[in-house]
C-alpha cells in the first residue's frame, strides 16, 4: 500500500504544517491549562497524543466509509464539532463551567481533549482534504510529526502554567475564548448553510 518512491520531503513540509496550523496546539494551551484544573492529577499526554494521532490515522484510512456507516457527511460532523467548541470558548469567557469533569474520570484526557480539541472536525476534514492531493505515506508522516508537536506541549502544560501565572493565563484565555467562539461560529455557519442545498 505505501511505497518508499512516493516518500516527499516537500509534500511531508507542507502537509506537516498545515495540519500544525489547524491543531493549533499552541493556542489551545489556555484551553488546556482550563480543562486540567478540573481533573485531578495531570493531563495523561501519553493517551491524549495516542488517541488523538490514532484518531487522525483511522480517518485518513477509513474516515468517508465511518461516517458513511452512520449515515453521516462531513457538515453534520463539522456543526457538532462547532457546539462543543463554542461552548468552551463560552466557559473560557465567562467563567462558568458547563463540563463538569468528574475528578476521577479517566477519560477526561480524551473527552474533550484528544476529541474535539485536537483531533476534532477541523483536523479530520483537513485529513480528507489532503488525502486527495498528496500521496498517504506523506500524510501519515505529517500525522506523527505533529503528533510529537501534541505530546511536547501536553508534557509542558504545567512548566507554561508557571510561566505565564495566572494573570497572563486568565488574559490568554480570555482572548483565545472569543477566537474560539469566532472559529466555531464560522465553522457552524459555513456548513449550516451547505444543508439548504
Amino acid at each position: 500500500m505505501f511505497s518508499l518512491d512516493d516518500i516527499s520531503f516537500k509534500e511531508i513540509l507542507t502537509i506537516a504544517f498545515t495540519l500544525f496550523a489547524v491543531i493549533d496546539m499552541l493556542g489551545s494551551i489556555p484551553i488546556l491549562v482550563s480543562i486540567k484544573s478540573k481533573i485531578a492529577g495531570p493531563i495523561k499526554s501519553t493517551q491524549t497524543t495516542l488517541v488523538s494521532g490514532g484518531l487522525m490515522i483511522l480517518f485518513l484510512f477509513f474516515g468517508k466509509e465511518f461516517l458513511n456507516v452512520l449515515s453521516l457527511d462531513i457538515r453534520s460532523f463539522a456543526v457538532a464539532g462547532s457546539i462543543v467548541i463554542f461552548i468552551i470558548g463560552l466557559e473560557m469567557i465567562l467563567g462558568v463551567e458547563f463540563f463538569k469533569q468528574d475528578k476521577n474520570d479517566k477519560t477526561s484526557s480524551v473527552i474533550p481533549i484528544a476529541f474535539p480539541i485536537i483531533a476534532g472536525s477541523g483536523t479530520l476534514t483537513t485529513i480528507m482534504s489532503l488525502r486527495a492531493n498528496y500521496a498517504v505515506i506523506n500524510i501519515l508522516i505529517g500525522i506523527l510529526i505533529n503528533c510529537v508537536v501534541i505530546y511536547l506541549v501536553l508534557r509542558s502544560l504545567t512548566w507554561i502554567e508557571k510561566v505565564l501565572g495566572p494573570s497572563g493565563l486568565l488574559v490568554i484565555r480570555k482572548f483565545f475564548g472569543v477566537v474560539l467562539l469566532a472559529i466555531a461560529v464560522k465553522i457552524f455557519t459555513t456548513n449550516i448553510i451547505q444543508f439548504k442545498r
